[in-house]
């Protein structure tokens, strides 16, 4: 090509035949894999890896101690993800408690119907049940007991569930349970007992407890000795007939009045 041909060439032409020789040269583009396109949602299971990945942290640093980023971080989505489903670490909290609860309640009742013949076996079974639960879902107990807002209505009547039965088991343990002042009291104090020995053995404060033999222990023996007190003192209480009667005075002789002397 001459110079004078060259010059007839628009140069925007030019360079347009010039990078389209490129291309038509460049072998390996077809063969270049496309790159994905980044997205901030791609998990299959979101809330339920949400769930565990609090549940891990709450058995590691208690329900106050991650965010929701962290908990984003461990369940490997990105620290925007959690918002589909959950409005704050607030509300990720509250659905650990509602799903720990449930869980609880089932444990339990599965405990008392294993020794349905047996009231007293049925009710020791519900303690070991207790202390179990606490030790194998540290994260799920963590979060159910923890301060913080009132809780749900379905978390709520899951927990009212399980106090229904104990007080039931207490009620077909001990005879004579159902005619104290209080059967709601006594379930009260058991309750307390063993949420002492759970979170005593949770934070490793029964040395040498290494499979929770030791828990059980101090709560059979620490609810037995509740019971037989509470039982002693209701053989020691007055009758409640006769406690709610009023005492009948003894009349006063009437004074003898004197004749006055004429």
């Amino acid at each position: 090509m001459t110079p004078d041909h060259a010059s007839a060439i628009p140069k925007r032409d030019a360079v347009t035949t010039i990078m389209g020789n490129v291309r038509a040269f460049d072998m390996t583009r077809g063969m270049r894999e496309p790159v994905p396109r980044r997205t901030a949602y791609h998990h299959g299971a979101l809330k339920d890896a949400l769930i565990t990945a609090a549940r891990r942290l709450i058995a590691e640093r208690g329900p106050l101690g991650f965010t929701l980023v962290e908990a984003a971080r461990l369940a490997n989505v990105s620290p925007a993800a959690p918002y589909r489903h959950f409005k704050d670490r607030g509300a990720l909290l509250a659905e650990v408690r509602r799903r720990g609860a449930a869980l609880f309640t089932e444990r339990l009742a599965a405990a008392r119907r294993g020794a349905t013949d047996d009231p007293a076996a049925a009710f020791q079974r519900m303690g070991e049940a207790y202390l179990a639960f606490a030790r194998e879902e540290p994260g799920y107990y963590s979060a159910m007991f923890s301060a913080g807002p009132a809780p749900e209505a379905k978390t709520a009547k899951k927990k009212d569930a399980s106090f229904a039965m104990l007080m039931q088991a207490i009620e077909q343990a001990t005879p004579g349970a159902s005619r104290s002042a209080d059967l709601e009291l006594t379930a009260f104090l058991v309750w307390a007992l063993s949420h002492g020995v759970a979170t005593l053995a949770g934070a490793g404060q029964l040395p040498g407890d290494r499979d929770g033999a030791k828990a059980r222990r101090a709560l059979k023996v620490g609810v037995g000795a509740l019971m037989q007190g509470l039982a002693q003192q209701r053989r020691s209480a007055p009758d409640a007939g006769s406690a709610q009667r009023p005492a009948v005075r003894a009349a006063k002789p009437a004074t003898p009045r004197r004749s006055r002397a004429r």
